[in-house]
């Protein structure tokens, strides 16, 4: 008799398979994580489907060729344990922090449009954008997507309103445009927050 398919072991049997090459410490490592990872956003997002979960961690071929990559610079070690044996946190900033950073920088703006708060918000943002590209929290996927919908995208539309003679004190249609990049900013982080890996 045919058992039903699990979802959630055959993925992280994939993912075993693709990274045999990695320790077996270090792969029963990933594999917990994953597991851990797989469970807290069921428990957090209880109708969201378990392929839709899956989809959002990516491709195990992917996980299995980052994790290969981290070992192979001698990184996954030193992120996995301290000297004294305690296992270290994921990541050296908190996944809130590179969140707050990039949205604020807007509202910042926002408030204080003459210089050197635009100068300012600009070197906050690109820290938020390292905060992001640096930590562990997402996938390669969710770092590009982030930093394009919270960084690239609206430095592109600030930038556009400033050469086409609006600039940040135009009145009303600036005030709007900033308005419609703080949300888009804000809603990226939110989404962000959701996606992350505990």
């Amino acid at each position: 008799m045919k058992t039903p398919a699990d979802p959630v072991r055959d993925y992280l049997s994939a993912v075993e398979r693709e990274a045999c090459a990695l320790p077996a410490d270090r792969r029963q490592e990933l594999l917990a994580d994953l597991a851990e990872h797989i469970e807290v956003t069921r428990a957090e997002r209880p109708h969201a489907t378990i392929s839709k979960v899956l989809a959002e961690l990516g491709d195990p071929r992917t996980i299995a060729a980052t994790a290969l990559t981290e070992a192979g610079n001698g990184t996954a070690a030193a992120s996995t344990s301290r000297s004294d044996g305690a296992p270290a946190r994921r990541g050296k900033v908190h996944p809130l922090v590179p969140l707050l950073m990039l949205p604020l920088t807007m509202a910042f703006v926002m408030v204080f449009p003459a210089q050197p708060g635009p100068l300012i918000c600009f070197l906050f943002r690109i820290t938020g954008v390292i905060f992001l590209c640096t930590s562990a929290h997402w996938t390669a996927v969710q770092k590009t997507t982030g930093v394009l919908l919270a960084a690239v995208v609206p430095t592109a539309i600030i930038a556009t309103a400033n050469l086409s003679g609006g600039g940040p004190t135009a009145g009303t249609p600036a005030f709007l445009t900033n308005l419609a990049v703080l949300a888009l900013m804000a809603g990226t982080a939110a989404w962000l927050w959701r996606a992350r890996r505990v």
